[in-house]
């Protein structure tokens, strides 16, 4: 009889025990969270799972073998495009983000991002790297939902929107967290890795979910300031079949060699952070919880190996147009799937909602749809479907340029407007040299209809469709405004890119009438002669006469007035009229400007 007790106090125990650890287990596990990595110009090939005998990255390929992945995954064939489809989940037509610079790289504030959707869930959101939809309120990443922000301005380290102390370093790069200006210290991708791992940490420790965005500005060049250890790794390597099938071979040279070994040594490096990283997920006991979605923003930045594809970075071709998608969240996704349906960036939005099970914001239209069943590979009955990529320069997408429409197993592109598209079956040619259109007329008209539909839809979102998104300036969230080239806007014939003669104009909206200093930054050597400069905000006209041997000039509590204006600013040194480097725009206080 007493030994019958104990036996029951014995199963008493171990189903309390049982109930204990189960509902450890669940508190452990309440909540998920989201890692977005995303590199800048590494292409699609560049992985050693994807078949590169050149480059080394081990542990992309073991998240590769121990997650799941999609083999057909398409993003835009530049960085712009790509990335205001993945933040909303919508056709970047739509989002008025539609090229690269000049204005165009800016994210319409009234669009929703992912940060935006998973915020008010209790989500603590942070990006990490580049963004690249806009440096200025009401435009920047703190502006459209992350909480914790690090990264640089503009398209990448090196470009003109960089600070002047900043000199495009890779290594110790000035940057920018919560919108101060920082002096950093280490290389740019160490140190994006370092503060996520770091946020992510922090979040666990608070039982609070993250929704984290590492976005690498490697490997994009400039390419002089890369691990000098790996560097030279590669340097050592025949690299005379490390390129894809349309390579002159006149171009298999030193100089091309050299170049491709930098980029090899960012990716590796951008690799051995992606260990490090995992295995802080390990440590922090956060590893089963965490979704780790993998992708490059486009092709490849320059001849590279595209498996038997062609193209690179800007083309609509495979090679220009492919990234991998690699899934590991080892509770919901069993390793080793790989599904072969094709699906797009813009896809990821409803699919992070619905990995957290957080709603849709009320009223939002997405373009992406939850792929989460075909990283589980059960989706048996997934339906066709076509999928729209376009780029090309120009203040306006014109219908029918450089973009292309993808099934399953077809793909149709268009090269110019009064061009017919071509036709291609992308399983028997995958390199797309025999056009089908005129065997297959009855496919080729249909997928040249639907896009022509495509086209007439996202171009018709919003009234006034493809205006670029102003610059708002007097607004507290942001007491200095800098205006850069990379936002300005074409005028005349010199004003279109960023040559040292260039000149351009910004559009504002100055949100309140009052004094304002107006510091224009008009290089960083100083002028060998007197200087005439003009600044023009609407109506409001500012003359100077600048000594030989500076650098810059300020008009202090000058009066701007409220509305929307365009900024323009000229600069005349001897014979060259040209604009300015930067532009820094204050808000004084009236107390501060009384004489």
């Amino acid at each position: 009889m007493l030994h019958l007790i104990n036996c029951r106090i014995v199963f008493a125990l171990l189903t309390v025990l049982a109930v204990f650890l189960l509902a450890t287990k669940v508190q452990a596990a309440k909540h998920t969270n989201v890692i977005l990595i995303m590199t800048d110009d590494q292409g699609g090939w560049d992985y050693g799972f994807k078949g590169n005998r050149h480059l080394s990255t081990p542990n992309l390929d073991t998240m590769a073998a121990n997650g799941a992945r999609l083999s057909r995954f398409y993003v835009s064939p530049v960085c712009t495009p790509t990335r205001a489809n993945l933040m909303t989940g919508r056709y970047n037509y739509r989002t008025r983000a539609i090229d690269t610079y000049i204005g165009r790289a800016m994210l319409e504030p009234a669009e929703v991002t992912i940060a935006e959707a998973l915020a008010p869930a209790g989500y603590r959101t942070g990006i990490f790297g580049k963004w690249h939809l806009g440096d200025s309120y009401p435009l920047r990443p703190q502006d459209q939902g992350f909480q914790e922000v690090l990264v640089h301005r503009g398209g990448g380290i090196g470009q003109p929107s960089d600070p002047p102390e900043g000199a495009g370093k890779y290594t110790n790069p000035v940057l920018f967290h919560n919108g101060e200006k920082k002096q950093m210290h280490g290389y740019c991708t160490d140190i994006y890795f370092d503060h996520a791992m770091k946020f992510i940490e922090q979040n666990e420790s608070q039982d609070k979910p993250t929704f984290m965005y590492i976005a690498t500005n490697a490997p994009h060049g400039p390419f002089d300031d890369v691990p000098e250890d790996l560097r030279k790794k590669y340097q050592a390597m025949d690299l005379t079949d490390a390129y894809g099938l349309d390579l002159n071979p006149k171009r298999k040279n030193e100089k091309q060699f050299d170049k491709t070994s930098r980029v090899f040594s960012m990716i590796e490096n951008i690799d051995q952070n992606i260990g490090k990283l995992f295995q802080h997920l390990k440590q922090i006991d956060a590893l089963d919880n965490t979704l780790v979605l993998f992708l490059n923003d486009n092709g490849p930045n320059g001849p590279r190996y595209v498996g038997e594809h062609r193209g690179s970075k800007g083309s609509v071709n495979e090679g220009g147009i492919r990234s991998v998608l690699i899934a590991h969240w080892p509770s919901q996704l069993k390793a080793g799937t790989v599904n072969p349906t094709i699906a797009a960036h813009y896809d990821l939005f409803p699919t992070i909602l619905a990995a957290t099970g957080v709603d849709k914001p009320k009223g939002l239209q997405l373009d992406g749809v939850n792929v989460l069943p075909l990283l589980k590979d059960n989706a048996d009955q997934w339906p066709e479907r076509s999928l729209f990529l376009q780029w090309h320069r120009g203040d306006e997408p014109q219908p029918r340029t450089n973009a292309a429409v993808v099934t399953q197993d077809y793909k149709m592109t268009f090269s110019k407007p009064n061009e017919p598209g071509k036709l291609f079956h992308l399983q028997n040619d995958p390199a797309e040299r025999q056009d089908l259109a005129g065997a297959e007329t009855k496919l080729a008209s249909n997928l040249t209809e639907q896009y022509n539909t495509w086209f007439r839809d996202v171009s018709s979102t919003r009234p006034d469709n493809y205006a670029p998104p102003r610059i708002h300036i007097g607004n507290p969230k942001e007491e200095t405004t800098v205006l850069t080239r990379q936002d300005w806007r074409y005028s005349g014939p010199k004003g279109k890119g960023w040559t040292s003669d260039a000149r351009g104009q910004w559009l504002v909206t100055i949100e309140q009438t009052g004094p304002y200093d107006i510091k224009v930054l008009f290089g960083t050597e100083k002028a060998q002669s007197s200087v005439e400069m003009t600044v023009q905000v609407g109506h409001d006209l500012f003359h100077a006469e600048i000594p030989a041997g500076r650098t810059e000039h300020v008009f202090p509590n000058v009066t701007l007035h409220a509305g929307e204006q365009t900024i323009d600013v000229k600069i005349v040194e001897g014979k060259l009229e040209r604009g300015p480097k930067m532009v820094y725009i204050t808000q004084k206080s009236q107390e501060s400007s009384a004489p």
